[in-house]
C-alpha cells in the first residue's frame, strides 16, 4: 500500500514538471513574436487611401547648412536677375552717316548708299492733325524725319510732344522762343537751349539729340552750347522755301523747289504747314523715283566731321 502511494506521488510531481515546461515554452514563442520594444519595431505607414503600408520615411543623413540656403537662394536669383538684364540691354546703333561742314548727310563708308535724304519739319509742335498727317505719310514711305521743336508750342501742347515721340519720330530742338540766337548773350542762349532739352525730356523721357537755330543764325557760342548738350548742331542743305508767301497753299512750289536742289545727302527744310502736309506724298514718291532713300537720323553721328 505505501509502495503503491509512492509510486502515485512520483507519478503527480512528474506531470506537474511537464505542464510547468510547457507554459514556459508557449510564453518564449509569445514573446518572440509579439509585444516587441517600441525602438526595435519597423517602421510602416498605413496609407489613408489605399489601406496597404507605404514605404517608412527616409531619414536625412546629411544636415542643411543653415547658410548655405540662403546663399544658394541669391544665386539663383542673381543669375535670372542677370539673364533679365542681359535681354533688356539694347546693342548701341553704330552710325552709318555723318554730316559735313555744309551740313549735307554723307556715307562712312563706301559700303553705305549715298542716295538719301534727312527729312525735317521745323516750327513746331501746331496741330495733331498736321502732326498725324505728316507721320502718317512718313510711315506711308517708311520714312523718319525730324520735328524741330520751340518750347513755348511745346510748354502750350506738351501732348503733342509725346505724340511725335509715340509715333517713332524724331523731335529736334528749335530754341524757346524762336529768335535770332546769334544777337543774343551767352546766358540768355543757354536758356533758350536748355529749356528746350527739359521740357522735351519731361514729355517723353529723352532729351533731343540735334539743334537747329532759328533762321539758320548760330555762331560759335550757339555752337559751344549746344555741343555741351550734346546735340547735333545744323542748319540745312536744300530748302523747300515752303515758309516763303509767296508758296503758301502751292504744295507744287514747294515740290519743285526741293527737286531742283536735290542732291545725295539733302538736309532738306521743311515746315509743319497746310500746304506742306498735302505736298509730302508726292514729293516722297518723287524722290524714290530718282532712286533716294531716307536716312534715319539715329543713324548720323552726334558729331559734324
Amino acid at each position: 500500500m505505501a509502495l503503491k502511494r509512492t509510486v502515485l506521488l512520483l507519478a503527480c510531481c512528474l506531470m506537474l514538471s511537464a505542464c510547468g515546461n510547457n507554459g514556459a515554452d508557449k510564453q518564449g514563442t509569445a514573446t518572440e513574436g509579439g509585444n516587441v520594444p517600441a525602438a526595435q519595431q519597423p517602421v510602416t505607414q498605413q496609407n489613408d487611401n489605399t489601406g496597404q503600408a507605404s514605404e517608412p520615411p527616409v531619414k536625412q543623413t546629411e544636415e542643411v547648412d543653415p547658410e548655405a540656403a540662403p546663399d544658394a537662394e541669391a544665386t539663383d536669383e542673381g543669375s535670372s536677375e542677370d539673364s533679365e538684364k542681359s535681354t533688356d540691354v539694347t546693342a548701341p546703333i553704330e552710325p552709318k552717316y555723318h554730316m559735313n561742314k555744309v551740313y549735307r548727310i554723307v556715307p562712312n563708308d563706301e559700303s553705305v548708299p549715298d542716295k538719301v535724304v534727312l527729312l525735317t519739319f521745323d516750327d513746331g509742335p501746331k496741330d495733331e492733325g498736321m502732326i498725324n498727317q505728316l507721320i502718317d505719310t512718313l510711315d506711308k514711305h517708311n520714312a523718319k524725319a525730324i520735328f524741330f521743336v520751340n518750347g513755348y508750342r511745346a510748354k502750350a501742347h506738351p501732348e503733342l510732344l509725346k505724340l511725335i515721340h509715340d509715333r517713332e519720330q524724331f523731335i529736334g530742338n528749335h530754341s524757346w522762343d524762336h529768335i535770332d540766337l546769334k544777337k543774343e548773350s551767352k546766358q540768355k542762349v543757354k536758356e533758350q537751349i536748355g529749356d528746350v532739352q527739359e521740357i522735351v525730356k519731361e514729355a517723353t523721357g529723352s532729351e533731343p539729340r540735334f539743334f537747329r537755330p532759328p533762321f539758320g543764325s548760330g555762331g560759335d557760342t550757339v555752337k559751344e552750347i549746344a555741343a555741351d548738350h550734346d546735340l547735333l548742331f545744323m542748319t540745312w542743305s536744300n530748302g523747300s522755301l515752303d515758309w516763303e508767301g509767296k508758296n503758301k497753299n502751292k504744295p507744287d512750289e514747294v515740290i519743285k523747289n526741293v527737286m531742283e536742289q536735290l542732291h545725295p545727302g539733302s538736309n532738306i527744310l521743311m515746315h509743319e504747314l497746310p500746304w506742306t502736309v498735302e505736298a509730302l506724298d508726292e514729293l516722297l514718291t518723287k524722290l524714290e523715283a530718282k532712286g533716294y532713300g531716307f536716312v534715319d537720323p539715329q543713324l548720323i553721328e552726334p558729331k559734324i566731321r
